[in-house]
């Protein structure tokens, strides 16, 4: 795996890296469930990605320096109501164990970097103002936009990459991106 960005914060170094092929569901899994709870795949937000892959070339991990998995971030295709492309980013999570680290930090900043250098134009998220502020992420440009399902309207977040794009935008986020594939399994004769 090529590593893209090696972080040093305090005592720990990590690797930003991308994802490879869903990097062992499993343990990715089980991250999330400890830095976000096990209700983490209930959220409305997770409707627009179930049967989904993330956005090509736009799902990151952190590995630590003995590669053991620290955090994760993807994101995804979406359009608006009106249809135009952006991308929902999803979920954001850290080993808790390794909180204030850093690690979520230098994940969103990659991921950030990453999705621009791509050419995308805006990204939305569900998420704490406070923290996503930092990112120049805010409730500013999702005022006409939703998600589907229950969700508190102060967390719905708009980060334009390139300015304007989210202007006017309206209408409820609907997934665009690649499909999961399936795999079939033949019963047995």
């Amino acid at each position: 795996m090529e590593a893209l960005e090696i972080v040093r914060q305090d005592a720990v170094s990590f690797v930003i890296a991308p994802e490879i092929d869903q990097q062992s569901s499993a343990t990715r899994e089980a991250l999330l469930g400890r830095a976000m709870g096990l209700k983490w795949k209930r959220k409305s937000s997770q409707k627009l990605r179930r049967g989904r892959r993330p956005s090509e070339g736009l799902a990151f991990v952190a590995l630590s320096e003995d590669g053991v998995l620290a955090g994760t971030v993807r994101l995804w295709d979406v359009a608006t109501g009106d249809g135009r492309p952006a991308l929902l980013l999803g979920p954001l999570a850290v080993d808790p164990s390794l909180k204030s680290a850093g690690i979520g930090k230098a994940l969103m900043s990659h991921a950030i970097s990453e999705a621009k250098r791509l050419g995308h134009k805006a990204i939305l998220l569900v998420g704490d103002a406070a923290y996503y502020g930092r990112f120049g992420f805010s409730a500013d440009k999702t005022g006409a936009l939703s998600i589907p399902g229950p969700y508190e309207r102060h967390r719905f977040l708009a980060l334009e990459l390139v300015s304007g794009a989210l202007d006017g935008a309206h209408g409820t986020l609907k997934p665009t991106g690649r499909k999961t594939r399936t795999v079939r399994v033949a019963a047995a004769a």
